[in-house]
C-alpha cells in the first residue's frame, strides 16, 4: 500500500507507510535523568464552541494520554504551552486540568509539575492595565491552586509581567517575592519569543547576555527554593554556558526541542534533563532512549534519539508556537484521540504539505502503534483538502 502525500510546492509524491512500529514497552522511572514531556489537551470535537469561547476539552481522553506517558516512566508537565496555554486553553480551564491531572497522578503514581503563571490578567486594547500588585497576586493565586493539588510548581513566565516590568528589578522583585513564599523548590521556565512573541525582553532585556545575568540573580538569592531551571531558547551554546553556571543542586532541564540529544547526553562538565513538548509524541520512544542511557550507553541513547531530530525540527519550525497542531495530528493518529480536532481551532494553523511531512517523518520512525490505522486516517484528512488516493 502507498500514500500520496503533497509536498511544500503542491506536488504530489508517493509514501510507501511501515507495516510495523517499534513498539517500546512501558516501563518504570529513569535513574540517570529526571525527564517530563509537556502533554497536549484532547478538545471536545462534539462540543458547540466559536472563536472566542472557552475552551471544551475531552476529560477522559486528556486524562488517557496522560496515564500513557506515566505508564513508559515519564513525568507530565502540565498546563504548559503544549497544552495551549494562552492559544486556546483560558485559565479557568488550565485550572480545572491541574486538580484532573494532579488527581490522577496522585492515583497511579505518576510525577506531576505544573504550569503557574498570570493568564488570569488578560490584554485589552489599551494593553496590560495592570501593576506588579496585580501580577504577584495573580501568580499566588495560581501557585496555590499547584501546590494545595500536590503537584510540583512551574512558574511560567507572564505576559503581564513582560509587558508592564520597567527593568530587571521588577524581575527580581516579583521573582523573589515568589520564591520566598513556595511550601517546595520551583521551576523556573524561560520560554523565548519564538514559543511566544509577548515574551521579548523577558528578564529586563533583549539582551540575552543582560537577561542570562538576571535570571541567575534570581537563582542565586534563592538556591533553596529552585529545584531547576527550563530554558526554551532553542540555542544550545547559551543553554551549556547556562547550566555551567547554576549553583550546586540547581538542575537544568532542557526546553531546546532543536537540540535535545546532545543536550540530554551532556558533556565532561555535566548534563541537561529534560522538559520537552517533542517528547509528548516521541514519549515511548525518548523512554526507551532514556533507559539505554541509564546503562552508560550514550551511544545507543543517541542513536535512538539523533533521528528523532529532524521531526522536531519540522514540528517546531517558525513560527514555533504552532508545533502544537503537529503534536495533535500525531496524536490522533498515534490512535490516541479520536479526532484531530483542537481548543480554539488551532487544527487550521498548519498547512496540508506540513501535515503530510509530519506524518511521513513520525511514520518512518515508527511512532504509530497500528501504521495502518495512522495511514487511514491521513488518507482521510488528504480527502477532506480534496487529495484522492
Amino acid at each position: 500500500m502507498t500514500i500520496r502525500l503533497p509536498d511544500a510546492h503542491g506536488v504530489l509524491r508517493t509514501h510507501e507507510p511501515r507495516t510495523e512500529p517499534l513498539a517500546p514497552t512501558p516501563g518504570t522511572p529513569f535513574t540517570s535523568r529526571t525527564v517530563l514531556s509537556a502533554a497536549h489537551v484532547v478538545a471536545d470535537p462534539y462540543a458547540d464552541v466559536h472563536p472566542g469561547s472557552p475552551a471544551a476539552v475531552d476529560w477522559d481522553a486528556t486524562l488517557a494520554f496522560r496515564r500513557h506517558l506515566w505508564s513508559h516512566g515519564l513525568g507530565v508537565a502540565e498546563a504548559m504551552d503544549t497544552a495551549q496555554r494562552g492559544m486556546g486553553l483560558d485559565w479557568a480551564g488550565a485550572a480545572e486540568l491541574i486538580r484532573r491531572s494532579a488527581a490522577e497522578a496522585r492515583a497511579t503514581g505518576g510525577r506531576i509539575a505544573c504550569g503557574v503563571g498570570t493568564d488570569q490578567l488578560t490584554a485589552t486594547e489599551f494593553g496590560h492595565p495592570y501593576g506588579l500588585d496585580e501580577i504577584r497576586a495573580a501568580y499566588e493565586e495560581q501557585l496555590a491552586l499547584v501546590e494545595e493539588s500536590g503537584a510540583q510548581a512551574i512558574l511560567m513566565a507572564s505576559r503581564a509581567l513582560a509587558a508592564v516590568a520597567k527593568g530587571p528589578e521588577d524581575y527580581l522583585e516579583v521573582y523573589g517575592h515568589l520564591l520566598r513564599q513556595a511550601a517546595e523548590p520551583v521551576i523556573l521556565h524561560w520560554l523565548g519569543p519564538m514559543f511566544d512573541p509577548a515574551l521579548e525582553g523577558y528578564w529586563g532585556s533583549a539582551d540575552l547576555d543582560a537577561a542570562t545575568h538576571t535570571f541567575l540573580e534570581v537563582i542565586a538569592a534563592h538556591p533553596d527554593k529552585v529545584d531547576g531551571i527550563k530554558v526554551s531558547l532553542l540555542d544550545a551554546q547559551r543553554e551549556i554556558a547556562l547550566r555551567r553556571r547554576l549553583p550546586d543542586g540547581v538542575r537544568c532541564y532542557t526546553g531546546d526541542d532543536f537540540n535535545y540529544p546532545e543536550l540530554i547526553a551532556g558533556d565532561e562538565r555535566g548534563f541537561s534533563h529534560a522538559l520537552l513538548g517533542i517528547f509528548d509524541p516521541l514519549g515511548p520512544l525518548a523512554a526507551e532512549a532514556v533507559r539505554v542511557l541509564d546503562t552508560g550507553d550514550t551511544d545507543g541513547f543517541r542513536r535512538l534519539l539523533d533521528p528523532t531530530v529532524v521531526l522536531s525540527r519540522h514540528l517546531f519550525q517558525a513560527p514555533t508556537r504552532y508545533y502544537k497542531t503537529g503534536v495533535v495530528l500525531l496524536a490522533w493518529l498515534a490512535g490516541h484521540q479520536s479526532h484531530f480536532t483542537m481548543v480554539g481551532g488551532l487544527q487550521s494553523a498548519r498547512s496540508l504539505p506540513h501535515l503530510a511531512r509530519a506524518y511521513e517523518l513520525a511514520d518512518g520512525l515508527g511512532l504509530f502503534p497500528d501504521p495502518k490505522q495512522a495511514e487511514a486516517r491521513m488518507k482521510n484528512l488528504l480527502s477532506l483538502y480534496g487529495v484522492n488516493q
